[in-house]
């Protein structure tokens, strides 16, 4: 009767264009814990001269079917020297819904969906070494090895047969909570 009380684990997520200013502020917020106070990579903040022209995609845990907080993020964006090529980076999730194999994915997905309807042709991304594999088995190559900010990464490249376009991602998809 007495017996703790596991704490509450949202079942649904849903994963968008973050376009609301809570919404970015919070992907913000979770780039610079999981960059640069967790992981090291970069001193006091993440951003950079990307963040300007990317579009931030959020990962939103539901309570009740209202969107309660963001728990994870990845940006996007076009390279404008080399038409039809865009990139995904700095994909963080919450330490505590890290065991939770379709945020990841799920933010993945969007991202590359989404600039497939915006005319990719070519969908890269760095991508630490420890994280290649989930890329792989979701249709990504990967191209090379390399070392950058002192952690080792792979070049990786998406199929795009794999990602349909998805024309709608400011409403972006529904996930359900699976452990990895």
């Amino acid at each position: 009767m007495f017996d703790p009380v596991p704490p509450y684990r949202p079942s649904h997520f849903r994963v968008k264009f973050a376009v609301a200013p809570w919404e970015r502020r919070a992907c913000a917020a979770l780039r610079r814990h999981v960059f640069c106070a967790e992981q090291g990579l970069f001193e006091g903040d993440d951003r950079d001269a990307i963040d300007a022209q990317a579009i931030p995609i959020c990962a939103l845990s539901t309570l009740g079917g209202d969107s309660d907080a963001v728990v994870g993020t990845v940006r996007i964006h076009a390279v404008a020297e080399r038409p039809g090529e865009w990139w995904g980076s700095r994909l963080a999730v919450e330490r505590s819904f890290r065991g939770t194999a379709a945020l990841g994915a799920g933010l993945i997905q969007v991202a590359v969906a989404s600039a497939h309807a915006r005319g990719c042709t070519r969908f890269l991304a760095h991508v630490q070494a420890q994280n290649a594999p989930l890329f792989r088995t979701l249709h990504w190559a990967s191209l090379a090895e390399l070392d950058l900010h002192g952690r080792p990464h792979h070049l990786m490249q998406a199929d795009l047969a794999a990602y349909p376009p998805m024309h709608d991602p400011e409403h972006g998809l529904v996930t359900l909570a699976k452990a990895a």
